[in-house]
């Protein structure tokens, strides 16, 4: 398998991902958003929260297989295996990028 050429912040994302809340929240700017479960989460205090209390919730690994560019976002397709209802599944993360930050990311099934 070929391997796939992310961006910096999306690969930074992805390796924060695996360390931890402050890990992911440097990876956003100040205003930062995320989206995810019907919720939207707005700056690193909270995305930082968002992903500490997901940690308690779910373990998981992903491993992104596609990327493409839509109407500016960065949209990742990810394999996604876990401890979690419908496991495995394939995710679709859409980054919108700024200044070598993430500005924004949906994540959807």
């Amino acid at each position: 398998m070929t391997a796939l050429t992310l961006p910096d912040p999306i690969a930074a994302y992805l390796e924060a991902d695996k360390l931890g809340p402050d890990d992911v929240a440097r990876c956003f700017t100040a205003q930062g958003i995320v989206r995810d479960e019907g919720q939207t989460h707005v700056g690193r205090d909270a995305i930082k929260a968002w992903k500490a209390e997901s940690s308690t919730l779910y373990t998981y690994t992903q491993e992104p297989f596609a990327i493409e560019q839509v109407d500016g976002l960065h949209v990742v397709s990810s394999h996604v295996a876990g401890s979690f209802p419908g496991s495995p599944i394939d995710m679709t993360l859409a980054f919108r990028l700024e200044r070598g930050l993430i500005a924004s990311l949906e994540i959807s099934a």
